[in-house]
């Protein structure tokens, strides 16, 4: 079990869209369980390879509770629906909640760790947690989408999983 630091906001290999994967091979194996790893140690349900220092495509996301850990690796937004605002925060700004208005269904296309495609389809906090990882592959943060600050306090009879 390996886990790294997670950048923080400000820094600059957040706000740089990141670079393709090309080679599918057990580095990014390592990188993919690292990512797992701190995010579960994070109490996040999401995460981008920018936030543990890596430049490329690959994102992470586990609802928990049974659900497949969803692996994006170069993934590509295909489709969106729906609009629908609510809570969010990110392990790379602590402290900082705010509502965001996303859309509420995605429709992705993205690689396996061995390189095969998929694509995938999402509602709701799912959908959520996909398109604000993807933000991150961009270099656009949560932080620049906020329609209103949450303080913490407001959280406090709410159980909100980090992304």
């Amino acid at each position: 079990m390996t886990i790294r630091a997670i950048v923080k906001s400000p820094n600059e290999i957040l706000t740089t869209p990141t670079k393709k994967v090309r080679k599918f091979d057990r580095k990014l194996a390592t990188l993919l369980k690292d990512m797992h790893d701190t995010m579960l140690d994070s109490d996040g349900i999401g995460i981008a390879a920018p936030q543990v220092g890596e430049s490329i495509r690959v994102a992470i996301v586990d609802l928990g509770e049974g659900e497949d850990i969803i692996e994006m690796i170069n993934p590509e937004v295909l489709e969106t629906e729906g609009a629908v605002i609510d809570i969010e925060g990110c392990l790379s700004f602590p402290e900082l909640y705010g509502e965001v208005e996303r859309p509420f269904s995605v429709r992705i296309k993205a690689q396996e760790r061995d390189g095969t495609w998929y694509e995938l389809e999402a509602e709701d906090y799912e959908a959520r947690a996909i398109l604000h990882e993807i933000d991150h592959l961009d270099g656009i943060l949560f932080d620049s989408k906020i329609l209103r600050v949450v303080d913490p306090s407001e959280l406090e009879n709410e159980e909100e999983d980090i992304l």
